[in-house]
């Protein structure tokens, strides 16, 4: 997991040295942060809720389903709201990038 961070970071400031303006740069930035975000979502989802069932596709419910499901299970999974909030940002990302 070390590993995977590191490279996480790595993307992200190549994402934020590779703009020509100052917009851009911002752009990229916000870019890399939500692809971090993603991953370290994809990690916590992985890691936390696969210790007590399987792990369920994100298209299988939508986002406000998402939502109560993570909110009811957040205690059980001992996630602090950050974590609870990148897991959305994984889980959102997903569904709408699988192809259907």
């Amino acid at each position: 997991m070390k590993i995977k961070s590191s490279f996480i970071v790595l993307i992200a400031i190549l994402f934020y040295s590779c703009g020509n303006s100052k917009a851009t740069k911002i752009a990229e930035a916000q870019k890399a942060a939500l692809i971090v975000k993603q991953i370290q979502g994809e990690e916590l989802y992985e890691n936390h809720c696969e210790r007590c069932h399987k792990l369920y596709d994100p298209e299988e419910y939508t986002m406000l389903e998402w939502q109560s499901i993570l909110k009811k299970m957040q205690n059980k999974a001992h996630l602090e709201d950050v974590d609870v909030d990148k897991i959305l940002i994984y889980l959102n990302k997903s569904s709408i990038n699988q192809p259907k």
